[in-house]
């Protein structure tokens, strides 16, 4: 193999990235061809920046893209051969390489592949036609579905027949309204929308986890609101929660979001979004659990949103007991939610006291130990532990004193109630 090339200076995605370098340099040589492809290059084209992650589609087959890795110094992880795909480490970063394909056979969730150097047979079996980008180590445009036009647009369209593509990877739904929500514009492609309404029991047979990912990354793009709005009109939110959405509270979550300066937050906007108020809204979080695999962070997240909500009309006192029981978290979550359902105005000084608590509010730490009741004479045991915690009740209701004359009238107190 002849030395390496140096790099390009047309092409933007190789700006800063001497591992990419590498790797095409290692690839698109000697009678293989590599370009960068899919979400890279549709991001660059309509100026959403550089993404960290870059996808690779090359001519030459796994075991040679490993062979060449190798030889080049760089070091290959076959993450996904069965399927062509190889992730290349360089420069301490990993590029996703995968040789370029044809599905023979699908079932609905995997598809039985077979290897080629048909750049267009590899376009034809994507999902979007926005995905389908491919830029040459050259910086040349290589767009063979319209892929372009569709991403300038914000139109998000199937290649090929929508209804061939969805039945290949019935996943391809919720990427449909997924993509919409962080790439769309205007309405929704007709030919696309109706296909996955037809095909909407797929949904079943997906995997939980693969449905869940999703829908975390739905729940956090720019227009997730009314995309989730239109779901919810096509009789899809419904398959994917298990009962109706709360479209309204959500949408209202995501302005009182951004008037306070709040990021989007994926289980904050579920839990908006699925959760029912009272004792039902327990049940929907033990349900969602099991829905959609969630983690048992996660899951006890959504739980604790489920309980009563801090109000304005609650005392400066109580607000902050209400913190110190349930923790920041799970404050600013109901606190958020609570103001959403309100719908009180956006500028609400009330709410957005309430709000800003959570977030500035320095968290007391319970100055009382066990040696302080120990020294006073009370032994270890159950009575111990009452005298705790009647102690730290006290402490809170008397709004988390620090003086010694305070805590010792707390511990005298306490002790009594153990005795």
């Amino acid at each position: 193999m002849s030395a390496p090339t140096t790099s390009p200076p047309r092409n933007p995605l190789l700006d800063g990235r001497p591992g990419l370098v590498q790797v095409l340099d290692a690839l698109d040589r000697d009678g293989e061809e590599a370009r960068i492809v899919g979400g890279a290059v549709r991001d660059w084209l309509i100026g959403r920046g550089l993404r960290a992650d870059i996808d690779i589609a090359t001519t030459a087959t796994p075991d040679e893209v490993m062979r060449r890795a190798r030889a080049a110094g760089l070091k290959p992880i076959p993450t996904g051969i069965e399927h062509g795909t190889v992730t290349i480490v360089a420069q301490g970063e990993p590029y996703e390489v995968t040789t370029l394909r044809e599905d023979v056979e699908t079932d609905g969730r995997r598809a039985r592949v077979v290897f080629g150097r048909s750049w267009a047979h590899d376009a034809a079996r994507r999902d979007f036609t926005m995905n389908a980008l491919y830029l040459t180590r050259a910086g040349d445009l290589i767009d063979l579905v319209g892929g372009a036009a569709d991403a300038a647009a914000g139109r998000v369209r199937f290649i090929g027949d929508p209804d061939r593509r969805i039945r290949e990877d019935y996943l391809r739904i919720l990427r449909l309204f997924r993509f919409h929500a962080a790439y769309g514009r205007g309405s929704f492609d007709a030919a696309a929308l109706a296909a996955a309404i037809r095909n909407r029991e797929g949904l079943a047979r997906l995997s939980r986890e693969r449905v869940r990912a999703e829908l975390m990354k739905l729940l956090v793009a720019p227009r997730a609101a009314p995309t989730l709005a239109d779901m919810q009109g096509a009789g899809l939110l419904e398959l994917v929660l298990g009962r109706a959405g709360a479209v309204e509270t959500f949408a209202r979550l995501v302005e009182v979001e951004t008037a306070l300066g709040r990021g989007p937050d994926a289980v904050r906007r579920l839990g908006a979004l699925a959760l029912r108020q009272g004792p039902d809204g327990e049940r929907d979080a033990l349900a969602l659990r099991e829905e959609l695999r969630l983690s048992n962070a996660e899951a006890a997240r959504l739980a604790a949103m489920a309980g009563p909500a801090p109000t304005p009309a609650m005392c400066e006192k109580g607000q902050k007991a209400f913190v110190y029981r349930m923790g920041r978290e799970a404050f600013e979550d109901r606190a958020l939610i609570a103001f959403a359902r309100s719908r009180a105005p956006l500028d609400d000084a009330g709410w957005r006291a309430l709000a800003a608590l959570a977030a500035g509010w320095p968290l007391p730490e319970f100055p009382l130990r066990a040696a302080d009741f120990l020294a006073r004479g009370l032994l270890p045991g159950p009575a111990l532990g009452a005298a705790l915690k009647h102690a730290e009740e006290a402490w809170i209701e008397a709004g988390f004193p620090i003086g010694e004359d305070a805590l010792a009238t707390i511990v005298q107190a306490s002790l009594k109630v153990a005795r």
